[in-house]
């Protein structure tokens, strides 16, 4: 199953993983399951870490990688198509990060694992409970 990380579900992942909740974590488990993180998601955490909103151990470019390394995760470049559908989507959700995600997850066929609860509102599927 290709599973599409939230920035939060990956942030958790790596630092907090008793937050995940059960299903999401299983689904991230499983033997089939091939991760993505979106280039919004680094952007995102970029963007925090640059304004002391969230600490990382390292600095961004080397966190990302050895992260990424460690949990098998894949890069999801962003493409033009997803900025388009991220501004054709209804708009439910005002975090442009997120509309991206949802983008993304919807071009590629992907499921996002994520607990933000206004992401259901659009035609996705969700991995949380």
């Amino acid at each position: 199953m290709a599973l599409l990380l939230d920035t939060c579900t990956f942030l958790w992942l790596t630092a907090e993983p008793a937050r995940l909740e059960s299903v999401a974590r299983a689904a991230i488990d499983a033997d089939a399951a091939q991760l993505f993180l979106s280039d919004a998601s680094v952007w995102e955490v970029c963007l925090k870490w640059q304004a002391a909103k969230i600490r990382l151990p390292s600095p961004p470019r080397r966190w990302f990688a050895d992260q990424m390394l460690a949990w098998r995760v894949d890069r999801l470049a962003l493409e033009h198509e997803h900025f388009y559908r991220a501004t054709e989507l209804p708009a439910v959700h005002k975090d442009p990060f997120d509309r991206l995600l949802v983008a993304q997850a919807i071009h590629k066929g992907l499921s996002i694992v994520t607990p933000d609860p206004m992401i259901h509102a659009y035609p996705v599927a969700v991995i949380w409970a």
